[in-house]
């Protein structure tokens, strides 16, 4: 009996290891390193009538599949609705060539699902920032999110 549980137990501290749980510190992603550090720090309703009109998104930001630009960041966010209560936030500087096209900003393209880069024509998913296609290898940069079923928080 002493034998099997010890086993047990080395099994589970050795799959710990093996995948870096619990202890590690998580990846950092060099977007983030690239583009300027900007305190990110604001709340939004997101059925706000500012964020259900369509002037700077497609659209009701409470429900899924919708977008809105907000001022914040290096050079703007998007805030993509992903549904069951889950938003994510984009920085819209583009990653691709920066900062040689430190004017080129991401833009959600008519099918609402992907964000593009207007001078290199890569494509990024508003579901988790992958590059999608185009030259861009790198993620955009994400802020962190969360949302109380009013309130949608986002930061760094």
């Amino acid at each position: 009996m002493y034998f099997r549980k010890h086993t047990y137990f080395l099994f589970i501290l050795f799959a710990f290891v093996i995948t870096g749980l619990p202890f590690s510190c998580g990846k950092e992603n060099p977007v983030d390193k690239l583009i300027p550090y900007v305190r990110v720090d604001f709340q939004i309703n997101p059925a706000s009538p500012q964020y259900t009109a369509g002037e700077n998104g497609n659209g009701d930001l409470s429900f899924a599949g919708n977008w809105a630009y907000v001022n914040g960041g290096y050079r703007g966010i998007i805030i993509y609705n992903i549904g069951f209560g889950e938003y994510k936030a984009y920085e819209r500087t583009v990653p691709y060539n920066y900062p040689n096209d430190s004017e080129c900003r991401v833009a959600v393209d008519n099918t609402d699902f992907f964000a593009v880069d207007p001078c290199s024509s890569s494509k990024y998913s508003l579901l988790d920032g992958t590059p999608y296609e185009g030259p861009a290898v790198l993620f955009l940069k994400q802020y962190r999110t969360s949302f109380d079923g009013i309130y949608l928080h986002v930061f760094n």
